[in-house]
């Protein structure tokens, strides 16, 4: 564990969509972004539910949404959703990004496979 704060203001994001949906094919609901290193990850109603597990993995607890129109924060350590500072641009997915998304990747029955 390092001293590194959970929130990185000037860390940008890691792309447009979920890093690994897009490496792997899969799709997402929503997006979220690691406030530490950037990371973006879709949300725990999507599928692969890669925002919660990058946590997991690397420890980093705190994430914000990176959808349009909000800027709440989340600590999966105490499970509290909260406010905080505005992170490096962007700050959300592109406008014309579809939800889900990616497009050309979201089978026909999107709606029965979220959690």
């Amino acid at each position: 564990m390092t001293d590194e704060s959970p929130i990185q203001t000037e860390v940008p994001p890691s792309g447009t969509g979920c890093a690994e949906c897009l490496e792997k094919g899969g799709w997402w609901f929503h997006l979220r972004r690691c406030a530490q290193c950037g990371h973006i990850g879709c949300c725990d109603t999507s599928p692969a539910q890669h925002a919660t597990a990058h946590w997991q993995t690397t420890g980093h607890p705190v994430i914000q949404s990176f959808e349009p129109g909000e800027d709440w924060y989340w600590d999966f350590s105490t499970s509290e959703s909260g406010s905080g500072p505005e992170l490096a641009p962007p700050t959300h997915r592109p406008l014309d990004q579809t939800v889900p998304g990616p497009a050309g990747s979201v089978p026909a029955d999107w709606k029965s496979q979220l959690n």
